[in-house]
């Protein structure tokens, strides 16, 4: 086989529609665009989300209220109720709060709520305490650390 005889197979190629070439081309006249109107004109263009003069969806809906922040920290949550797992006097980490699955993954930081009541001295370590938090933890005798 030599360069010169490589060919695309029958029906790959197709030949280019040529518009408005006379009645015997088939696309003939209005070359394909129907009659008249905006769209059988040249240079035709619609922005998107144009309704045709109709109010337009977007117009219609409510403006959204507020905003979303984008760089909001997204915490891990635990109630000090929960705490009374732990043996009493133990380093209640991160780490150790993922093996009891207290939290789902070290991903986010970890805050403790004040819910419940704690029972045992704990050391516990976390990123954030609330303020009842913090109390509940030392009135039991232990000490919350932030990290």
């Amino acid at each position: 086989m030599r360069q010169n005889e490589l060919a695309p197979p029958a029906g790959a190629k197709r030949k280019r529609k040529r518009l408005g070439r006379g009645f015997g081309s088939g696309q003939g006249r209005t070359a394909g665009k129907g009659t008249k109107g905006q769209k059988a004109r040249s240079g035709y263009k619609v922005r998107s989300g144009f309704e045709g003069g109709q109010l337009p969806l977007i117009k219609r809906l409510p403006k959204k209220r507020g905003f979303t922040n984008i760089f909001r920290t997204e915490y891990e949550f635990v109630n000090v109720g929960r705490l009374n797992h732990f043996q009493p006097q133990s380093e209640v980490t991160p780490q150790r709060l993922v093996e009891e699955r207290l939290v789902r993954s070290l991903k986010k930081p970890i805050k403790i709520l004040g819910d419940g009541e704690l029972q045992k001295p704990l050391i516990v370590k976390a990123n954030r305490f609330t303020e009842t938090a913090r109390r509940k933890i030392e009135m039991a005798g232990g000490k919350a650390e932030e990290i």
